[in-house]
């Protein structure tokens, strides 16, 4: 678990309080808070919380209990991410005015749709890493006077990152950084296998992708410790980070923690929760045991 060796090595835990932790949180905290420890750096703890209608104050306070009886602490303040929607919505201006985003307008069922009647066919759609049918490609060749009469009617749309342009842009193979739990090295980046990513949504000013892009650069993160389940994400971040100006962290993937059915736990399953073992009586070096440390 020793980290390469940084002035000042700053790791993060990054949950969102939509939930209650679980043992695969567990591992992730405890990974980042001995890896810091081991690099005498700093444990950040960041609340991704952009996702105004599912995440909640209680399950905040939750996270922060946890964590606590973990024995884990933190250097403040905490970063909250609905505190910091200006900071997404200039990256994302940065972007558009760079002429790499533009408006979607298609809506799940249309797209669902287009990719049922394209396999119907006997045609193979195209799908990202995780795999989900890529975007299809009509909202990028509309014209400017078809979106704008789109949105002036009230459209609900979302704005995506236009891959192909932004892969023009940077115009060389990109790389990471990686010491995890799989493959290791100088790994190549491939974001076009994500097509065009979205950037912000009508019901959220940022995604995931985007926020977490920022938030990192804007902590001063240096290393990323988190789940095998992001490692492919990583080649968007990487993207946008070359696009945006922003300084590269070193990433570290770990193993997940997997239930009875070799699935990744979610915060569903109550049996795996931190409170609720708490409440069964276990202790703090219980569930260091449990997730394998």
């Amino acid at each position: 678990m020793t980290a390469t060796r940084f002035d000042n090595p700053v790791f993060r835990f990054a949950p969102s309080p939509n939930g209650l932790l679980h043992l695969g949180h567990a591992l992730s905290a405890l990974l980042n808070h001995d890896m810091s420890k081991d690099a005498g750096g700093d444990f950040l703890l960041r609340i991704e919380d952009i996702d105004l209608t599912r995440c909640t104050p209680e399950f905040e306070q939750a996270i922060y209990r946890d964590l606590a009886w973990l024995g884990l602490g933190w250097k403040e303040p905490v970063r909250r991410q609905s505190e910091h929607f200006p900071a997404y919505h200039a990256a994302l201006a940065r972007l558009s005015d760079m002429g790499l985003v533009y408006p979607a307008f298609l809506t799940r069922g249309e797209v669902k749709a287009k990719v049922a009647a394209h396999e119907a066919d006997g045609g193979k759609w195209p799908r990202d890493p995780d795999g989900s049918p890529l975007y299809p490609q009509d909202d990028r060749h509309r014209s400017q006077a078809e979106r704008e009469t789109l949105i002036a009617r009230g459209t609900r749309h979302a704005f995506r990152l236009d891959m192909g342009k932004a892969l023009e842009v940077i115009g060389r193979p990109l790389h990471w950084t990686e010491t995890g739990d799989g493959e290791r090295g100088e790994i190549a980046a491939d974001p076009a296998a994500w097509g065009d990513v979205i950037l912000s949504r009508s019901d959220a000013p940022s995604s995931y992708h985007l926020s977490v892009t920022v938030d990192d650069a804007a902590q001063g993160v240096t290393h990323v410790v988190r789940g095998l389940d992001l490692f492919e994400a990583t080649s968007v971040h990487r993207l946008l980070q070359e696009l945006l100006g922003l300084p590269q962290p070193i990433y570290h993937h770990h193993r997940l923690v997997t239930g009875s059915d070799g699935r990744k736990l979610s915060k569903s399953e109550g049996s795996t929760g931190l409170a609720a073992l708490r409440n069964q009586g276990l202790t703090p070096a219980d569930i260091r045991r449990l997730v394998g440390l």
